[in-house]
């Protein structure tokens, strides 16, 4: 039977197709099924930025196939956890709702050596909150 008090994470950025797609993809590495990951973009992009893809195929995670998707209020009000990433106020707020804000560059127009930097603060970020909202024991 699943774990239904798995936390419930988005993470949003304006396109929804650089720093968000790569923090749901670790934390859906690193966590599996105990936690629910979502992400979006208030304005999304037609497609994952292709140095993103490339990046996270460095570490062998395939995002490749992932698409940017809109940001809804329901996402919002599903998650438990909601993280920002320079989406500034076009995220709506709710009451119950934790809400974090990642200052981290901007991968849009990046080459892959720019990227990469990116990519391993937020692997490192992930870690720390995979430790706290997922830890591997629940004893």
């Amino acid at each position: 039977m699943p774990d239904t008090a798995a936390s419930s994470v988005l993470f949003v950025c304006v396109h929804n197709a650089g720093r968000s797609q790569m923090a749901a993809a670790f934390l859906t590495h690193l966590a599996g099924d105990r936690v629910q990951v979502r992400s979006a973009g208030s304005a999304p992009a037609a497609t994952v930025n292709p140095a993103v893809v490339a990046a996270m195929a460095e570490v062998g995670i395939d995002i490749a196939a992932e698409v940017p998707k809109v940001l809804t209020t329901d996402a919002v009000q599903a998650s438990d956890v909601v993280i920002t990433m320079g989406c500034g106020d076009t995220c709506p707020v709710f009451p119950g709702v934790r809400y974090l804000d990642w200052e981290l560059p901007d991968p849009a127009g990046q080459g892959i050596e720019s990227v990469r930097p990116i990519r391993d603060e937020i692997e490192k970020r992930i870690r720390g909150l995979v430790d706290e909202i997922a830890p591997a024991s629940r004893a």
